[in-house]
């Protein structure tokens, strides 16, 4: 399943959150594999960024995610550094882009 999201960082945050994915824990990717994600790139133009997820079932990452002390940390860090556009907790997993056209 592949899975598109948008986010958006702080226009005054965005070299802090260039480092801050440069240094994505160990234990946090090892987790994300076990849950199923493949991959999950993030492009960035300007202070938007764009996620595609490709994953087994990306509810059910999330979900598996939002329980790990690693990933409470990890969104903690995030929550600093992104403006709120969509809650991508377990509780607003359904926040994917919708799909407009495919070749």
């Amino acid at each position: 399943m592949r899975t598109a999201l948008h986010t958006r960082v702080l226009p005054d945050r965005i070299a802090d959150y260039e480092q801050a994915h440069r240094e994505v824990p160990a234990e946090l990717t090892e987790a994300m594999r076990e849950a199923g994600c493949h991959s999950w790139t993030i492009w960035r133009s300007g202070t938007e960024l764009f996620h595609l997820i490709d994953c087994e079932d990306y509810p059910a990452l999330i979900s598996h995610l939002a329980t790990l002390p690693v990933n409470t940390a990890w969104q903690l860090r995030m929550a600093e550094l992104l403006e709120v556009v969509h809650d991508y907790s377990d509780d607003g997993g359904d926040a994917a882009l919708p799909v407009v056209w495919q070749l």
